[in-house]
């Protein structure tokens, strides 16, 4: 299975050049973003559009082969924020002091396991979002 070129230009376009997890900006970090597969290859995912989304490093890197984890608040399964099905403002809420509040079972499972509310993701989330960029 390989992703076409194509197929990058059409996520970076439906992404808006934005890490469609945390929501910061491919354009303020030094390493291109990833192409991530929503359902990795391991649990039947394939190379399509719908199953493919853009990722900063650090959500792609910590999101691995993860498609389901516990919510933190209730402790049940449920399955990760899917950027292709879902609307990430459903989900997500932005603080004013950079953090990223889950307001679903899906959001906060999404949060703990992509590690999105680190202190220094956090820090660089308050720095864009003082310079105006972010959310992208």
């Amino acid at each position: 299975m390989t992703i076409t070129n194509d197929q990058r230009r059409t996520i970076r376009k439906l992404s808006g050049r934005c890490c469609e997890y945390c929501r910061i900006a491919e354009g303020d970090n030094l390493v291109r973003f990833q192409i991530d597969h929503i359902i990795p290859v391991k649990h039947g995912g394939a190379d399509v559009i719908e199953n493919l989304c853009l990722a900063c490093l650090e959500c792609n890197s910590y999101k691995g082969p993860n498609v389901a984890a516990l919510d933190p608040l209730t402790g049940e399964a449920t399955k990760l924020f899917n950027p292709r099905r879902q609307n990430w403002n459903d989900h997500f809420q932005i603080r004013f002091d950079g953090l990223l509040v889950g307001t679903t079972p899906e959001g906060r499972a999404t949060i703990t396991v992509l590690r999105i509310n680190l202190n220094r993701r956090v820090v660089q989330r308050l720095v864009e979002m003082n310079m105006g960029s972010y959310p992208c």
